[in-house]
């Protein structure tokens, strides 16, 4: 087997690079976010903007499920040709999105009192989170309608689609932070309106693509029958379907807004400081996502296809594509990092303690990667089961236990607990991938492997 075959390596750039230069926008908006807010007079804004981002994320992002199951299932329904459960797959996913979006709206109060109380952020960081929260909460129908539009784009390896749909809400987000928060100086409040109606702007953008896209092929968004459409069947369906991933996301954000409400018990500064170290992480992150993206679309052709050899090696090509990229962010955080934070923030105490825990920034990256791209394995085969357990292992076994040890450690103890997560979750997710490869493509194509 070939594992560096050019016409596999075109394949996965194909997808990666749009995905990737698309991707790099996203935490651009939290580096324009940060970049604007963190040079207004006082950190409270900053950890304000922090602390209600971080709780938008997590709900937001408790639904991210939609855009992940979407992918792997469109995946593997064009692999088979069978472009009518492809696009029944994103109708379905997109009004479980609204459905959830509906209640987020409705229950909005009870979940703020609930996230502030475990956030137990300073009162001055706490009521501009506040604030933040209120106007963002109703991007949440934008938010989760977006995920499975581009969770079907992806799917269909139309990445240029979602490179063109990021790339023109995020520059829509940060052309009105300017505007709001710098010109007409609304603070955490413009940031927060300029990210809804981004929101909202994407969405309705994403539909009209994702419309031609199908028209293209001959094919209708919408269902030819309604009334068979709206059975409570097919959404209790979708519900068990992506249990296990939601559970999984669940577990991730559990962790990412841990750091940043125990940031926030350790003081204004350290939160404030956690928030600016987070965009070199999600800056790494978005990027190698991109190559995720990309094995997600054509390891779940491959499995749709029944192609055990193209699976593996678009595994294995994008793995090793994905570990230099991985080296490169090490090293540019090596070099730059103290420059990076000094562009994103003016505040001497914040860029002071950021300078302190660089280091694991640095090594964040090479440690993490496995971890992204072989959830794009999981989700181009669609076992959720397998991402679910990994990632409560990884949560409850590693991630919390080694932060309770090393508490007399502060914020040192928090990155270092970041640090073993990632690589638990790569950890388990490879050594499934290892004993079950065989196993699962014997059973797909019904031949018995005495080995699996």
């Amino acid at each position: 087997m070939k594992l560096f075959d050019r016409q596999q390596l075109k394949a996965i750039f194909a997808i990666a690079i749009p995905m990737i230069l698309s991707n790099i926008t996203v935490p651009l908006l939290g580096l324009v976010d940060t970049a604007v807010v963190g040079h207004l007079s006082h950190s409270y804004y900053l950890g304000g903007v922090a602390v209600g981002a971080t709780i938008i994320s997590f709900l937001f992002w408790m639904a991210g499920f939609l855009r992940m199951s979407t992918t792997g299932t469109v995946a593997q329904a064009i692999g088979r040709n069978d472009n009518a459960h492809a696009i029944q797959t994103w109708r379905h996913s997109a009004c479980m999105g609204l459905l959830i979006a509906a209640v987020l709206i409705v229950c909005q109060y009870p979940i703020w009192l609930f996230a502030a109380k475990l956030a137990g952020a300073d009162p001055k960081v706490a009521e501009y989170a506040h604030v933040y929260y209120l106007i963002r909460i109703w991007g949440a129908p934008a938010a989760l309608l977006n995920y499975a539009t581009l969770g079907c784009l992806l799917g269909m390896k139309r990445a240029k689609i979602p490179m063109f749909l990021l790339i023109v809400t995020n520059v829509v987000n940060i052309a009105l932070d300017l505007v709001l928060v710098m010109g007409l100086q609304l603070n955490v409040a413009g940031a927060a309106s300029a990210s809804l109606i981004a929101d909202y702007t994407g969405a309705l953008l994403g539909l009209w693509l994702l419309h031609r896209a199908w028209r293209n092929r001959g094919e209708s968004l919408l269902p030819n029958h309604w009334l068979g459409f709206l059975r409570w069947s097919q959404f209790n369906e979708l519900l068990r379907l992506n249990r296990d991933i939601f559970l999984r996301t669940l577990s991730l954000q559990i962790c990412f807004s841990f750091i940043t409400f125990e940031g926030a018990k350790l003081g204004t500064v350290i939160v404030a400081t956690n928030a600016v170290l987070m965009n070199f992480m999600m800056f790494a992150s978005y990027a190698l996502d991109g190559l995720a993206y990309a094995v997600e679309a054509l390891a779940g052709d491959a499995v749709g296809r029944k192609d055990r050899q193209q699976f593996n090696q678009s595994v294995f090509a994008t793995l090793s594509v994905a570990l230099l990229i991985s080296i490169a962010f090490a090293i540019i955080y090596q070099i730059f990092g103290e420059q990076i934070v000094a562009l994103l923030t003016s505040i001497d105490a914040i860029r002071q303690s950021a300078d302190k825990y660089l280091p694991w920034l640095v090594f964040m990256p090479i440690v993490a990667v496995w971890s992204y791209i072989f959830d794009g394995v999981y989700v181009a085969l669609t076992k959720g089961n397998v991402m679910r357990n990994g990632m409560i292992i990884s949560t409850f076994v590693i991630f919390f236990p080694v932060w309770w040890l090393t508490r007399s450690f502060g914020n040192h103890g928090l990155w270092f607990a970041l640090c073993c997560f990632m690589l638990a979750r790569g950890v388990t997710l490879i050594a499934h991938y290892w004993f079950y490869n065989k196993r699962w493509f014997a059973r797909m194509t019904q031949i018995e492997h005495p080995n699996g």
